[in-house]
């Protein structure tokens, strides 16, 4: 059974052929991206495996079908990039990899928060010229500090207990039933407007549907209390990136960690350095001294991506023998 890996690079090779060991396909890698002119790629493959930021619409899903695959196998958790709708009318399949490692994404946020409160990347950059000075490196205690976790799935739930950790108070904002056990460690839910108010930190960890879609806006910013931190290691499209500006021009926003971002297709997990940087709006932002902007690495530990060809291997190997294993349901 032939399976086709799009946007691959190096790593997906290594832990991919690896896993495989225990499932014998027929792996083949593209390190292109899935779009409506790459999919002829996928002639011959069984199945096709996107990722985060390919292009997996209504005119690509068609042509896959076209090319005879029949099932979308996602090695992501996110599935905002498919047409659902698109896939049931084309009888199309789509798995995910619902949950690899939360301890990956929820400890790359707080490491950003660790690295904008006491400037690191500022103080780093000093030392190595020679400038061993404390001025404007100045930050705060987390112990006492309130944080604010939206969406408390196993990565949410992951970053509140390392939060407490700190000795923070800890708030909390889901639409789905509270969690017991974050309730038990002391976490209060309440609504997202008292949390935006009341969050020195504020993290995004909730998956991006219609209903979070620029969940962070102009709007929202300003609610927020001032000088707060935002930290997103979700999906870019739940913040309007334009707003950030304004927001920390004025102080508003006194800090940002990005790991995705609303525009980061076609950019982040190449290599552009030769080039000049084409998003004005991620130009800016790049310029400001509090804000840390990764290329959406939260995930990319050993431990994760290891678990990530696992599952989605397996994810195949079910389908192959009649069985739903992590499949994508269109909402209702």
């Amino acid at each position: 059974m032939r399976i086709d890996l799009f946007s691959s690079r190096q790593y997906d090779v290594d832990t991919f052929n690896e896993a495989n060991a225990s499932f014998g396909f027929d792996l083949h890698f593209h390190d292109t991206r899935l779009d409506p002119d790459t999919a002829i790629l996928a002639r011959g493959a069984d199945a096709v495996c996107p990722f985060v930021n390919d292009t997996v619409d209504a005119a690509v899903l068609q042509q896959l079908q076209t090319l005879g695959v029949r099932l979308v196998a996602l090695r992501s958790a996110g599935f905002n990039h498919v047409d659902l709708a698109a896939a049931a009318r084309h009888a199309l399949p789509v798995v995910r990899v619902p949950a690899y490692s939360p301890h990956a994404i929820a400890e790359h946020a707080a490491g950003m928060i660790l690295a904008l409160n006491r400037r690191l990347p500022r103080a780093v950059a000093r030392t190595r010229e020679g400038d061993f000075s404390l001025q404007g490196l100045l930050g705060f205690d987390l112990f006492g500090r309130t944080v604010g976790v939206v969406g408390t799935g196993m990565i949410g739930r992951t970053f509140a207990r390392i939060m407490a950790g700190f000795g923070m108070r800890v708030l909390a904002f889901d639409p789905g039933t509270p969690d017991a056990g974050l309730i038990a460690l002391g976490v209060q839910y309440v609504p997202l407007d008292t949390l935006l108010a009341e969050s020195d930190i504020v993290s995004l960890h909730c998956p991006l549907v219609p209903a979070t879609h620029h969940l962070i806006d102009a709007d929202a910013l300003a609610r927020m209390k001032r000088g707060a931190m935002l930290i997103n290691t979700g999906r870019g499209g739940l913040v309007e990136s334009n707003a950030l500006i304004g927001a920390l021009k004025t102080g508003q926003l006194g800090h940002l960690g990005l790991d995705v971002y609303e525009e980061e297709g076609g950019l982040f997990f190449e290599d552009h350095s030769d080039l000049p940087l084409q998003d004005d709006v991620l130009a800016r932002l790049l310029m400001f001294p509090n804000v840390i902007v990764t290329a959406h690495q939260a995930f990319f530990t050993r431990e994760a991506m290891n678990e990530i060809a696992r599952t989605t291997l397996g994810n195949v190997a079910a389908w192959r023998d009649g069985a739903t294993r992590n499949a994508v349901q269109l909402p209702e």
